[in-house]
């Protein structure tokens, strides 16, 4: 095996058994068994456990980046206040053209950001770096600008629900056929229905407390 194979066999393995079983639930064994590669692969590879994380990470998180970032620039571009839905659409779209219905990449990418979201595992929390932050911290700026009455501890959880509400909704579709009696989702009004109930949940008055 070529060592280019060998590096993208370790990210393809590392990546189904962190969505399956968590960081600490994952040996370097069981990934390099899995990706019929030798125990030292991945230090030569990777440095660490932890550094093939993130190299897994964001080998799945950069493209949703991107096209987040390429949807906000052109939603700012077209104007500098836009609406509550117009942000949504731009940061949930991606989501939802990376995790296709119906798609075992799409419910494994879905699988990660959930697990992403609720391992323990420090090493979980410590793989973003500037690039992950800096498009975290356009999207909160731009919906404290469009929402601001809402404290920003109250804008940040609902932000975190986006992710959780798409990727989750990603993986019962995955998993689970339509009930009796219910057509089937369609991509496109799948994506439409998910940004309406969204935008109605960021723009729900503040939580008296």
């Amino acid at each position: 095996m070529a060592p280019s194979d060998t590096r993208t066999q370790i990210l393809d393995a590392a990546e189904h058994l962190f969505a399956e079983r968590g960081f600490r639930g994952t040996s370097v064994r069981a990934i390099t068994d899995r990706a019929g590669a030798n125990l030292a692969a991945v230090a030569y590879h990777f440095g660490s456990k932890a550094e093939l994380l993130a190299a897994v990470v964001r080998r799945v998180i950069e493209p949703i980046n991107a096209a987040q970032t390429a949807g906000l620039d052109q939603l700012l571009a077209r104007n500098p206040e836009p609406t509550v839905t117009d942000l949504v659409e731009a940061f949930a779209g991606p989501l939802f053209d990376e995790m296709p219905a119906g798609d075992e990449g799409g419910a494994r990418t879905s699988r990660l950001i959930v697990t992403i979201l609720s391992d323990p595992a420090e090493e979980m929390r410590n793989w973003t770096g500037p690039a992950e932050d800096a498009i975290r911290d356009r999207y909160l700026a731009a919906f404290r600008r469009a929402l601001p009455s809402l404290p920003e501890e109250e804008l940040w959880f609902r932000m975190r629900g986006i992710l959780a509400v798409t990727a989750v909704d990603r993986i019962q579709v995955y998993n689970q056929p339509n009930p009796a009696g219910v057509p089937p989702l369609a991509g496109e009004a799948a994506r439409q229905w998910a940004i309406t109930f969204l935008a109605a949940a960021m723009s729900a008055p503040p939580t008296q407390i």
